[in-house]
Formats: structure tokens, C-alpha cells, sequence
């Protein structure tokens, strides 16, 4: 990739909620002297927006393009080592950006957490990529960034140790914060494929759905991602967790991405804890109960009007006082070939949706921006372990979040 460009990073899509927490961060934490632009289709608001942020900010330029405009985004990514979009949902918004940074040799980076997406953006522009230098660096936020580089962190211990590939890995997901709207309008448009389209129901069913090679992919059953309600050791109740059909086919991604470096054997799954005694059961069922309840209510079109109505609206979110207040945790349990047992914890402050998403994002940018040399070496269509490694596991830590391990 050419580092003769006009930016460093430009950041599309600086105007919605997510993207002006993005902007932030970046204006905080860039180092001195990082070319940040803000992107987007009216150039009012961004200037609205730079005029909000720090004054290291203040002289930043501004770029007029809007998501399907394909001119403008090729004018875009010409101009930028580093493309980051949160324009969702992606399946609607993001394949014209992601083939103009294919064809110019611009690194990508995105918060989607939409299989069809990504599968489709795999198929079409990985070759694209791959050929001009570009990585396209999808799923950079919650979805999937703790668990993607949570599994990692489990392989290097593990590898480090000489204790064989990793087995099977479970992950118990924990958080507070407010549910994000543009989460919801992506799984909202994720049920509405699935509802028209039986290639689309046949993809999200299968657990190696974005594998780089299906065909080459063990037999090794994978557990089921809506994982049943039970009570842990402790007296933990667990219930399905939402993400875990996207979460786990990133990872699998990833080993596949890697050479099976984690194992071919892998079986992994993740569900969600809940709280402990009667309390924990009762709301663990309701919660389970409400999930199947929603997705078949979305699934019909006179009912998902109903729905939509009562969800967060695209472009909302919760006040500064919820973002900071909130958190995640994710506790991985893994087995090795070799028998031996590790936990690992992916975790960190901030409303997981919205500020810490924000930090990931942010630090994934930066990791394009300044630490090329430094990441593993590949480009193509990629995930955050596989395309950011340990440089983003160490720059998240440096951000106050923790991916640590250690031998049961």
C-alpha cells in the first residue's frame, strides 16, 4: 500500500452516534502528527462534529461522500491509508466502500456484525485485496473483537506452553449498557434475508459460514449457537447469547485465516451469564423466551412494523452517564489436545455497544495507521485476530481494557 496519500485515517460515517464516540477517541488518543478526516454527506454536521471534539481536532478536513456514491468513495479511499465506516447496517450500506478500498490498496476497518456481509465481501473483493495489499479488517468492535482476540490470546499461552491445540473453548459473555440501534437495525435486516432468501437461512445455519475454504473445513460437529439454558458450577445461570451466531463463525474465520493454527478440531461456542439462584433461572428462560419470541415477530412483516417500533431506532443511543457506567466481560474456559485447562478474560469499562466499541475501533484504525510493519502479514478480507493480532491485543490493553490468561 502506497503511504503517499493525503490522510492517514478517514473516518465515514463521523456524523451518527457511533462514528462522533469514534471521532473522540481518535482526537484523544491519535499520536501527534495522524492525518484524520471526517467523512460523510453533509458538511454541515461534520463540521458540527469536528467543532465538538478536542481542539487537536479542530484542523482536520472534511469529506463530502455519501456510501453509494461510488465515485466519491473511489476519490475517498485514493486518499486514505486507512478507510474506518460505521455506516450500517453494512449488508445495505457497505459493499461500494469496501470494493473501492479493494481496488486502491486501502486498509478497511468496520463494525459489522452481518454474516451475509461479510460472506459477500469475502467473495467478491478478497482477490481484489489481497492483490493490491489492502486488509479489510471486518467486525472491529464488540462484535467480535473480545472473543476473536480472547481465543487468540488462549492459542499463544497455549502454544507457548507446548500444551497441543486448543480443543474446545467456551465463552460466558457479561455486560451492562444500553442496547444499540444500529445493532438492532442490522440483526432487523439480517432476519428480513433470511425471511426472503433460503440461501441466506442455509448460510447463517451453517457453522463455517465464513471460512475461506468450506470445503476444507474438518467435520468436527460444532456445538449449536443458540446454546440451552443451564446453571454453571457456582449457581451461574446461562442463556443464549445473541452475537454468538456471528461471534463464532469469526473465529473460525480466523484459525481457518491462520492454517488451523488453533486446532482443526476446535469446537467452540459462547453463551450468555445471567445471574445466580431462582432470580437468575426465571430471567435466563424470560430472556431466552423473549429472543425466540422477537426473531419470529421480525421474521413477519405485519408483526416487525410492531417490533420495530419499541427498538432503538438506528442512530440513538444511551446518555454519557449509561456509556460510562457500563462494561463487559468474557470469561473463556479452553481444553487443549494435550488435556490441559486455561481461562482467559476479555473485558473492559464503558458500555460495550457504544464507548468500549468505540476504543476498539478506534485502537483498529490506529493499528492500520501506524503499526503496518508490526501486524501479521496478510491482506485480503480478514478478522481482527487475523488481521490485527497481537498488536491490537496490546494496544486495547494500553487502553485500559485486559485479555489475559492463565493455566487452570
Amino acid at each position: 500500500m502506497s503511504t503517499d496519500r493525503e490522510h492517514d485515517v478517514v473516518l465515514l460515517g463521523a456524523t451518527g452516534f457511533v462514528g462522533r464516540l469514534v471521532a473522540r477517541h481518535l482526537a484523544e488518543h491519535a499520536p501527534a502528527g495522524t492525518r484524520v478526516a471526517l467523512a460523510g454527506r453533509s458538511a454541515d454536521r461534520l463540521a458540527e462534529v469536528r467543532d465538538s471534539l478536542p481542539p487537536s481536532a479542530h484542523g482536520w478536513p472534511l469529506v463530502v461522500a455519501d456510501s453509494h456514491d461510488d465515485a466519491a468513495l473511489a476519490r475517498l479511499a485514493a486518499s486514505a491509508r486507512v478507510v474506518v465506516s460505521t455506516v450500517g447496517p453494512y449488508s445495505r450500506h457497505g459493499l461500494p466502500l469496501v470494493a473501492a478500498c479493494a481496488r486502491a490498496g486501502t486498509h478497511y476497518a468496520d463494525l459489522t456484525g452481518e454474516t451475509p456481509f461479510v460472506r459477500e465481501a469475502a467473495d467478491r473483493f478478497d482477490p481484489a485485496a489481497r492483490a493490491s495489499g489492502a486488509r479489510i479488517v471486518h467486525a472491529c468492535g464488540y462484535d467480535s473483537v473480545p472473543s476473536d482476540l480472547g481465543v487468540l490470546v488462549l492459542h499463544r499461552r497455549a502454544t507457548a506452553d507446548d500444551a497441543g491445540p486448543l480443543r474446545d473453548v467456551r465463552l460466558l459473555a457479561r455486560a451492562r449498557g444500553g442496547v444499540s440501534g444500529g445493532t438492532v437495525d442490522s440483526v432487523v435486516g439480517i432476519v428480513e434475508q433470511a425471511a426472503r432468501s433460503s440461501a441466506v437461512r442455509h448460510l447463517l445455519a451453517d457453522p463455517y459460514a465464513l471460512s475461506p475454504d468450506r470445503a476444507a473445513e474438518p467435520s468436527t460437529p460444532q456445538p449449536p449457537d443458540t446454546q440451552p439454558v443451564r446453571v454453571l458450577p457456582g449457581g451461574r445461570w446461562t442463556a443464549p447469547f445473541p452475537m454468538a451466531s456471528f461471534n463464532t463463525r469469526v473465529v473460525r474465520r480466523s484459525n481457518a485465516l491462520q492454517g488451523w493454527a488453533y486446532g482443526r478440531d476446535l469446537r467452540y461456542a459462547e453463551a450468555m451469564g445471567i445471574g445466580h439462584g431462582l432470580r437468575g433461572g426465571v430471567a435466563a428462560l424470560g430472556l431466552t423466551a423473549g429472543l425466540g419470541v422477537a426473531v419470529a415477530a421480525l421474521a413477519l412483516p405485519p408483526t416487525r412494523a410492531l417490533v420495530r417500533r419499541v427498538l432503538p431506532a438506528a442512530g440513538t443511543g444511551p446518555d454519557a452517564t449509561t456509556r460510562e457506567s457500563g462494561w463487559f466481560r468474557m470469561d473463556l474456559v479452553a481444553v487443549t489436545a494435550g488435556g490441559r485447562h486455561y481461562r482467559a478474560q476479555a473485558s473492559g469499562p464503558g458500555d460495550p455497544g457504544y464507548a468500549a466499541t468505540a476504543v476498539m475501533l478506534g485502537q483498529a484504525a490506529l493499528a492500520l495507521a501506524h503499526d503496518e510493519g508490526r501486524l501479521p502479514d496478510r491482506a485480503g478480507s480478514l478478522t481482527p485476530a487475523a488481521g490485527l493480532g497481537d498488536v491490537l491485543v496490546e494496544r486495547l490493553r494500553a487502553a485500559g481494557q485486559t485479555y489475559a490468561v492463565r493455566a487452570r
